[in-house]
């Protein structure tokens, strides 16, 4: 364990491309969050993406160089929280084979990864929070996004805590973990087949009869929310650490064109 800011861990926050430049709220909901759980929240500057878009597309070197700058800006911290299962998926599981053979990276790297957590996964496992203090008046759906939920086993932590907040009323779609087709490059290389399968999960949501789509994942939100409103869908979509964070003034989620 590294130095803290007396007994209270000090937390990296990995703020995401996405979420820097088209959710900033995201972000200001992770703070709340990691804050009232009792921890100190940093957002190095030095941060930039978490290199999966290069890993995803075989360029093993730039996604490397990513690497190396992201754990010399955060492995300071005591812990490294990002509002995204993706992003945290990649920096956990996948940054120590990026070192693999170079001894004293992979042992960096290894040590690096076993800190990183997912937003709502170090909230529920790491701090133990059990509940919010938070009223919303409205039934909600969730999306369990690929990363989070087959990588780091996020599942429970986001409906406990859901459970929590006073008027919400979860109503669970058909099939909540199958993809919603967004994968990152792959929506853009395989555009058609991501229609196809975005088009199956907004008829799972609409059928849920719910108001607003909850995820924990900026990219997966974006997709189905670009597409529930070209179908002219009366469903927001909103990101999971919003709702617990109580931040009811932001806008929905816009989606893509």
């Amino acid at each position: 364990m590294n130095e803290t800011t007396g007994s209270r861990p000090r937390i990296g926050l990995f703020v995401t491309c996405l979420v820097d430049l088209f959710r900033p709220t995201v972000g200001f909901a992770a703070v709340k969050l990691i804050e009232d759980s009792g921890c100190t929240v940093e957002v190095p500057m030095a941060q930039t993406c978490c290199g999966q878009p290069a890993y995803n597309s075989g360029d093993r070197a730039d996604a490397r160089a990513i690497a190396e700058a992201t754990i010399e800006a955060f492995e300071s911290f005591d812990y490294v929280v990002a509002p995204s299962g993706s992003c945290a998926g990649m920096l956990k599981k996948h940054y120590p084979g990026l070192f693999k053979g170079d001894a004293a990276w992979e042992a960096r790297a290894t040590a690096f990864s076993a800190r990183v957590f997912e937003l709502v996964s170090f909230l529920v496992d790491v701090r133990g929070v059990r509940s919010v203090d938070v009223k919303r008046k409205a039934r909600i759906t969730y999306h369990d996004s690929c990363s989070g939920l087959r990588e780091l086993g996020i599942r429970e932590q986001p409906r406990m805590l859901l459970s929590s907040v006073k008027g919400l009323k979860l109503v669970e779609m058909k099939d909540p973990d199958v993809c919603c087709g967004f994968g990152g490059t792959f929506c853009v290389k395989y555009s058609d087949i991501s229609n196809a399968i975005v088009e199956k999960k907004t008829a799972s949501i609409d059928a849920a009869g719910a108001e607003t789509l909850l995820a924990g994942d900026l990219g997966c939100l974006m997709n189905m929310a670009g597409k529930l409103k070209r179908e002219g869908s009366t469903v927001e979509a909103r990101h999971v650490a919003e709702v617990l964070a109580g931040m009811d003034e932001t806008p929905p989620i816009g989606g893509w064109k």
